[in-house]
């Protein structure tokens, strides 16, 4: 139990140093750049995305945790699982820099596509392992969804 926990902890703070890391394109264009684009009806206040945010980065670390110590048991599907988590959370911090770093909505909408495609990837390859950590990202799934849909609106607003 204690090599699992500690499993845990370790993919909790990656995940969640990934996202700090990350935000540091956002805290930039969030006062200058992000107030000056129309945005739809739907979008919610700035307020909103940080403790969001940090709950999903912990429930994935959890998740990639719950799998990681589950090597010994399935070593292949565990390795497969968790280059594909660490992709998706490449193209998670991607995104940001992107769409913030380098105010670029199109690019940023074409990354938010890869990467919910790497997130069903994941819940897919999580859930054979070990189906709580598959149900763990599904919230993460539905925000990102969610996100996606903000960025194509935001991308067909601000021609």
């Amino acid at each position: 139990m204690k090599s699992q926990f500690s499993k845990i902890c370790i993919t909790v703070v990656i995940c969640v140093a990934i996202g700090l890391l990350s935000s540091i394109a956002t805290q930039s264009s969030i006062s200058t750049w992000y107030p000056t684009l129309n945005k739809p009806s739907f979008n919610p206040p700035n307020w909103i995305f940080a403790p969001v945010w940090t709950v999903l980065y912990i429930m994935m670390g959890i998740a990639a945790g719950l799998v990681w110590h589950q090597k010994y048991l399935y070593p292949s599907a565990v390795k497969k699982a968790l280059w594909v988590f660490g992709i998706q959370l490449f193209l998670n911090a991607l995104w940001s820099i992107l769409f913030f770093g380098k105010n670029d909505p199109l690019l940023a909408l074409v990354d938010i596509i890869f990467l919910l495609l790497f997130i069903l990837l994941t819940i897919s390859y999580f859930y054979k392992i070990r189906p709580i950590a598959g149900y763990l990202l599904i919230p993460y799934l539905l925000w990102v969804s969610f996100a996606t849909a903000l960025n194509a609106s935001i991308w067909w607003l601000n021609p």
